[in-house]
């Protein structure tokens, strides 16, 4: 009976050679919209690359709170990398074809390094809230050993839960349409698709969303709730205020991550949401955070500022050097 059984389940399963991702539907002069997207990725790449290189080349910037900074400038740069090349080679030159196995190494990495731009935020919120709640032991609570401890385990942690969630799709028979309402290879317009069971996909998609995108904004609302007491016991107005200051920027990124995907998900529960409005959406969450991240945290930094200009000055002098030869 289990020969019979596994005989039948092998002749009704299907994986399709390809996908097709429909992406926008009528809209038009489509096209300057990829445009825009192309320009947000090389400036993501400009800004990312930039802080990456300063954070590598002064030994200054070697601290605990730089090594969290130079894991979310890698993973920002990454997670445009796996997406918006691939969304313009799809839509922009019409190629919306994608090869089964592409299309789960595709959803792999894009979904992966958002995951890891989201738990990096929860490690910045703890760099804060130490340095402001515990300000004396700071130095000896956040160390180099112990924040590559917590980034090594979100890695490691996510790469395996992203890995097991899209290895399921595996598993999911495609015997009707291929074609994945979405402007890339996302979990769920692609398990949706399938027409065998879908219940421990979901499962899995369901505590992996609120793994990534739900803990995280209130495990950094409780740090808040702990600084802000804090903060209501310093006497000083201005030793207040240069506290919070240090803490705006994380609040602003933290704010340009979450509040789009968290509004997204609570609008498509209450009310419909237009397939373009969805995706317009989903594309400035998973890019915009990326280009601005570098901006707001740390290019405007005393710290960062004076490495660069320091890295300018030497710039300079050796092509002096260069050109007095």
């Amino acid at each position: 009976m289990p020969i019979k059984a596994a005989i039948i389940f092998n002749a009704t399963f299907v994986r399709p050679a390809k996908f097709y991702l429909n992406g926008f539907s009528n809209i038009p002069h489509v096209k300057y919209y990829y445009v825009f997207l192309c320009f947000v990725y090389i400036m993501t790449v400009v800004g990312n690359g930039l802080l990456l290189s300063v954070i590598y080349l002064f030994k200054t910037l070697h601290t605990p709170k730089y090594m969290i900074v130079f894991n979310l400038a890698f993973t920002d740069l990454c997670g445009s990398t796996a997406l918006i090349p691939k969304v313009l080679d799809t839509f922009l030159f019409d190629r919306r074809g994608i090869v089964y196995e592409a299309c789960l190494s595709y959803m792999f990495f894009v979904l992966f390094f958002t995951s890891m731009q989201s738990w990096t935020l929860v490690t910045m919120a703890y760099d804060r809230f130490i340095a402001i709640c515990f300000p004396l032991r700071y130095h000896s609570i956040v160390t180099k050993p112990a924040i590559a401890a917590m980034l090594l385990f979100s890695w490691i942690f996510l790469l395996s839960a992203m890995a097991f969630m899209v290895g399921l799709i595996d598993r999911l028979s495609f015997c009707e349409s291929v074609v994945i309402k979405s402007f890339f290879c996302d979990h769920a317009p692609v398990y949706r698709l399938a027409c065998n069971d879908i219940s421990l996909n979901y499962m899995v998609a369901f505590s992996l969303f609120i793994i990534i995108l739900c803990i995280p904004p209130v495990l950094i609302a409780l740090t808040y709730v702990f600084i802000s007491i804090a903060l209501s016991r310093i006497a000083s107005a201005g030793e207040r205020l240069k506290a919070m200051k240090t803490c705006t920027s994380h609040l602003f990124l933290v704010a340009i991550f979450f509040f789009p995907f968290v509004g997204t998900n609570i609008a498509g529960l209450v009310s419909y949401i237009h397939p373009n409005a969805r995706i317009i959406n989903s594309t400035l969450t998973q890019t915009i955070p990326a280009l601005l991240n570098p901006i707001i945290y740390s290019l405007k930094t005393e710290e960062v500022l004076n490495s660069i200009r320091k890295l300018c000055k030497r710039n300079r002098l050796s092509n002096t050097t260069l050109s007095k030869r």
